[in-house]
């Protein structure tokens, strides 16, 4: 039953398209890159349209805390003619591979929500190796609480939360919204997930090391998930899901790396065969980077698809 409903994910996630693609002197310079984790690599392209991608009507308060350690904090972008009704709430989590990472990184993604009447929060979390597993949920699940405690103050509804996390945000957003047990069983009270080519089954990643060209020792999962390779499905989301009730965005990109779409495949298969499928999004053209550089600016091949399901939740 679980490889038949294997299979279908896998035929699901070939044939399922995204929107549009980005513009082609972009979409090229990305092919050309090939299906690889290069942050400077992807900068340097989108560097010139972010460089002008529209900033104004936008108010930005920076670094308030959600929780007692020194990464437990995030800025929050809000519409500076505040719209009657109260908006729907984003909060935000980059990636950086569980070692790395800043919220202010990924600016143009507050610019982009707040510009379209949504109270936008960026948050950082703890990082390894200082700080391990589940400890990037924990805080996700923090964030959540400081949300519905705060938002109304800048004219967001607490009750319409949407958690959007990239990469090893995505990971974080993951657990914390399918793992009751990392919250201690209490609710997270959200109204949608949406997850960007996030890490969801560390043990596959390291069990198909050589297939996937991964080098070994990983740096990043070693620093985040410890060396003893032993605990990894126990420190794997697709093992630990005991909560269904998120609607989820599942996203993954065209030139995500092999273990990225892999995962999303075996992600997808697992929600579905507990009868909670998510909606699906296959990011034609983009990488694993440039798909959240890709906010703010005319490529919204991305952000056109997330923004409506934010709004529809």
């Amino acid at each position: 039953m679980h490889r038949m409903t294997t299979l279908i994910a896998a035929a699901t996630l070939a044939a399922s398209t995204a929107l549009a693609e980005p513009p082609p002197d972009i979409a090229a310079q990305l092919r050309a890159l090939g299906p690889v984790v290069n942050a400077p690599a992807s900068e340097k392209i989108y560097a010139a349209v972010l460089a002008k991608q529209p900033k104004d009507g936008v108010t930005i308060r920076s670094d308030l805390a959600y929780g007692p350690a020194e990464r437990n904090v995030l800025d929050v972008y809000a519409p500076s003619a505040r719209p009657a009704a109260a908006m729907p709430v984003v909060i935000f989590f980059h990636g950086g591979g569980f070692i790395r990472g800043n919220k202010t990184d990924r600016a143009n993604v507050g610019y982009f929500f707040a510009r379209h009447g949504v109270l936008a929060l960026l948050a950082n979390y703890r990082l390894g190796p200082k700080n391990t597993w589940p400890a990037g949920a924990q805080d996700v699940a923090a964030t959540v609480r400081w949300a519905q405690a705060h938002a109304a103050e800048f004219g967001g509804d607490p009750k319409r939360i949407v958690l959007i996390g990239e990469s090893a945000g995505a990971a974080n957003v993951a657990l914390a919204v399918f793992d009751s047990k990392i919250r201690s069983g209490k609710k997270l009270g959200i109204s949608g997930a949406v997850l960007e080519s996030g890490v969801y089954d560390v043990a596959l990643e390291h069990q198909a090391a050589a297939q996937f060209k991964i080098e070994q020792p990983d740096v990043r999962t070693s620093a985040y998930f410890g060396t003893d390779v032993k605990r990894y499905p126990a420190m794997s989301t697709v093992k630990l899901i005991d909560d269904l009730s998120t609607p989820t965005l599942l996203a993954y990109a065209e030139l995500d790396p092999a273990q990225m779409q892999m995962q999303a495949g075996e992600m997808f298969a697992t929600l579905c065969a507990k009868g909670a499928c998510p909606s699906l999004l296959r990011i034609s053209g983009h990488g694993h980077i440039s798909q959240v550089l890709s906010y703010n600016t005319d490529d919204t091949s991305v952000s056109d698809p997330v923004l409506a399901f934010v709004l529809a939740h």
